[in-house]
């Protein structure tokens, strides 16, 4: 089984809380187009990447599904949000990251490890968010739920109407308080349907980019798919929010 799922994949040969909203966009820009992918060595040509299509891009997909990452609808299509599955899965198996499946990654989908654990009794149901890794995961009934890679807090210094300070998530034991939907207006710019868990200044939101590095005011930004029904998936308020 491990040789097929392998073959499977391979393309045939023909800032500490400050009275602001803390990670928001500067404003709504258009929706995130496909990084360009780094072309893959020579030995790797007929690795799967973005723009490609096929049955082993589905077969991907179904795998990346079945271990929680969200790849977006199975339909064959490596876009977007195929590559936010794919980078949400390197953090989390400790690989470096690649615009294309490596075959480092092969081996890793064929006995994945699952996501480190943050809060063992941190409750049933609760969001866990891993500052080193850029991952978040939700937990129903103690169960995996959802894998999204992430961007948190940049570490940089910035202004603004509110004041100055460092751009930093904070780490800590909280819960969700308040959902607003659509793009939210913040001092620091605007939110996708932001889910709040401190006041409403830190939030869990959708944002048009969300890059590898962490580069958010503090807020934790996550892609824009998932933000679409992210909010469905927990209690609003109450859902436990922790943060390490």
């Amino acid at each position: 089984m491990r040789r097929l799922w392998l073959s499977l994949l391979v393309v045939p040969v023909i800032a500490a809380a400050v009275p602001t909203a803390a990670s928001a966009s500067p404003s709504a820009p258009a929706a995130r187009t496909m990084p360009a992918a780094r072309t893959a060595p020579a030995a790797a040509a007929r690795a799967l990447q973005p723009g490609m299509s096929g049955a082993a891009v589905k077969a991907l997909q179904r795998r990346l599904a079945a271990l929680k990452y969200y790849p977006g609808s199975i339909d064959g299509q490596f876009g977007t949000n195929t590559l936010e599955a794919v980078s949400a899965f390197e953090e989390v198996q400790g690989l470096p990251a690649h615009d294309y499946v490596t075959s480092a990654m092969q081996r890793a989908l064929a006995d994945p490890r699952a996501p480190m654990v943050l809060v063992p009794h941190g409750g049933a149901n609760r969001v866990e968010v891993s500052l080193s890794r850029e991952v978040l995961v939700l937990y129903h009934n103690n169960q995996v739920e959802l894998i999204s890679h992430v961007s948190t807090g940049g570490g940089y210094y910035y202004c603004s109407n509110g004041g100055c300070a460092y751009a930093v998530t904070p780490t800590g034991n909280y819960k969700t308080v308040v959902f607003m939907p659509g793009w939210v207006a913040v001092p620091l710019g605007e939110m996708y349907n932001p889910v709040f868990f401190i006041g409403t200044a830190f939030a869990i939101h959708g944002d048009t980019d969300v890059p590898l590095a962490p580069v958010s005011h503090g807020c934790v930004r996550i892609p824009m798919d998932i933000a679409a029904f992210f909010h469905k998936l927990v209690t609003v308020p109450g859902e436990p929010v922790y943060i390490r």
